[in-house]
Order: structure tokens, then sequence, then C-alpha cells
């Protein structure tokens, strides 16, 4: 719940806080709030800048890098990393600028990648066969140790700084890597049976993506109870784990009408997560996925039907009925479904809720 002046003078004018209780309280919210990310011009300053940092040592790389060699691009990316990482402490401990400071500890996490690559490249790993600015553009699981370096970088300071920032270039990189995984199991696969065909590779590219956003979903959420701060570290991971799992679900085709409405259950269920778990993402990509079954059923399935648009209005206006029943129940409903399960889960929804 997000609590503005207005509010505090409508409670003063309804007589429930004095005028000076009221500034009283809107100063130690804005205290309180003084370090999160808000519609404030220096804090678009803040990550305008840091974003433009980020891209210029990642989307943005020119071929023109290349020239360095390996040692030069590992040598770069070490100082850029020592000057933004000394930089962030000196913010934090000398003017406490958590921001900007974390703004630049996730650049630290986002040059990792191009150092390892510089590493690599010196070695003869990648024999001209790629260079970094492909990173961005291919799919191959020759990139999974710069990943793996990076996730261990971005844990690491994670662990140090706490902040709902540094879960971005974390998620990003997981995100990669589900995807790069796909090469290295069709590799293996390819192996064990020989030969291999394109329907084979799509299928362990859609069953990598589909458990990888799981497995994503399911951490984002153990760290959401665990976290005891008032910062959301599970959006960005909750973002890319929804991302990758529906991706995969939306993308697999089928002939069977049972496995199509299985897809629409699924989507359902990912609305009524997102309601309990208070996580937009799930039910925006539900509310898509629901919405491309019914585009099915009205194009293909019942393309001549007269009374399928008629259904669907009754289904709409049953659906706003019981949220009415919801919103007037739903203190009731809450207390009910918190009873069965387990007091750790129990809390955190409450805390979601109140």
């Amino acid at each position: 719940m997000k609590i503005t002046y207005k509010q505090l003078t409508c409670a003063v004018e309804r007589k429930l806080l004095t005028y000076q209780q009221a500034e009283r309280l809107w100063l130690f919210f804005q205290e309180q709030n003084k370090h999160q990310p808000s519609f404030q011009f220096t804090h678009i300053l803040y990550y305008l800048g840091g974003l433009i940092a980020i891209g210029a040592m990642s989307l943005f790389m020119t071929l023109g890098w290349e020239h360095l060699g390996g040692i030069g691009l590992l040598c770069i990316s070490t100082i850029y990393a020592i000057t933004a990482f000394f930089t962030a402490e000196f913010l934090l401990k000398r003017y406490h600028l958590i921001i900007p400071a974390n703004i630049l500890i996730t650049l630290v996490i986002v040059l990792t990648p191009l150092g390892v690559y510089g590493f690599e490249n010196a070695i003869g790993v990648w024999d001209n066969h790629y260079v970094y600015t492909d990173y961005h553009q291919y799919i191959d699981f020759r990139w999974l140790f710069m990943e793996l370096a990076t996730v261990l970088v971005a844990v690491c300071l994670i662990l140090r700084y706490r902040s709902s920032f540094l879960f971005m270039p974390l998620a990003f990189t997981l995100w990669y890597m589900s995807m790069d995984l796909t090469p290295y199991l069709v590799h293996l696969l390819g192996y064990a049976k020989n030969n291999i065909d394109y329907s084979d590779y799509l299928n362990v590219r859609q069953q990598v993506s589909l458990w990888f956003g799981l497995l994503v979903i399911v951490v984002a959420f153990l760290i959401d109870i665990k976290n005891k701060s008032d910062k959301d570290l599970s959006f960005w991971l909750y973002l890319f784990g929804v991302l990758a799992f529906w991706g995969a679900l939306s993308s697999m085709e089928s002939d069977s009408e049972f496995n199509k409405f299985l897809y629409f259950c699924v989507n359902l269920l990912m609305i009524l997560i997102g309601v309990i778990i208070v996580r937009r993402v799930f039910v925006i990509f539900g509310g898509l996925g629901i919405t491309g079954y019914l585009s099915y059923l009205s194009y293909n399935v019942f393309e001549d039907s007269l009374l399928f648009p008629f259904a669907l209005t009754i289904i709409g206006l049953s659906i706003i009925v019981a949220g009415i029943f919801w919103q007037r129940h739903e203190k009731a409903i809450n207390s009910y479904l918190l009873q069965s399960v387990p007091p750790g889960l129990k809390k955190y929804l409450e805390f979601k809720h109140y």
C-alpha cells in the first residue's frame, strides 16, 4: 500500500490525525524511502547514466574493441570493474549514496562476461569463431563459462550489498543461460542418437526454457519468503522466470484440444498465483495466455458459431460477479485460505496483503 500526502491531509480533515502528526508522519515516510527508486529527476539521472554505461559495456560494444585482443579486453574490463567497485564503496561510506553505488556495482557484474571473454580469447578458446558482440545475438553453449562466472560474481555482490537492482543482470544472465544450455543438451542428445532433427532441437529448447523458468520462479519465491527488508529483491527473477516459462509453454504446439485447455488452466492458475503472492507479472502473462486461448476458440473452434460471443459475455460477467463477491468477503476468504498454509508462508502472505 502506497500512502500519499493527499491521503494524510484527508485524514486530517476527518480529524483522524492532527496537522502536526500528519507532517511528522510524512517526513518519516520520506526519510524511510529516500533511498528507494522513485520518479525523481535525480533518480532518473542515476539510472539513465547507469544504463548508458551498462549498455556501453554490453549491448553497444563495437567490433573495434576486438582489435585490442584478448589481453586488452581483459585488462580494460578489469580496470573498469575495479574503478566502479571502489567508487561505489566511496559513495556508500562517504556520502551514503545507495542508488548510484548500486548502479556502479551492477556495472561490475555486467563487465564480468567481457573479462572472461577476453581471457578465453587470449588463450585461443574462440579461435575467431565468435566476437563479443555475438554474445547478445547468437545462442551457443560456449558462452556458458562467461555466464557461470557472471552468476558467481552477481551472487557474491548480492550477498554483500543486498540490492534489488543487482538481480537485473543476474536474471538476464540466467535467461541467456537457459537458451545457451539448449545447444549443449542437443549436442549430447545428438551423440546419443547419432543424429537429431529440427523438431527434436525445438522440443529440447522448449523443455529447457520451461523447467529453467520454473526453477527461477521457485528461487525468486524462496528469496521473497526469506527477505526481511523492504527491498523487492525478487522482481527481476520473477520477470525473467515467468518470461522463460510462459514463453516456452506458449510456443509448444499441440493438436489436442485437451492440451490447449490445460494451457488455458495453467494461465488461469498463473493469475491466481499472481493475486495470492501480489506479483503482477503472473497476472499479465496469464491474461495474455487466456486471451490467446479464447482467440483460438473464436477463430478456429467456434468460427461459425453465433452463441460463442454470448457465452463469452456470460463468462466475463460471471467473473465480474465473482470479483464483487471476493471484494465483499475478502477478509473472511483470506483468513480461511491462510489456515491451511505453513506458518512461514502464512506470515509472508499476511505481510503481502496487509
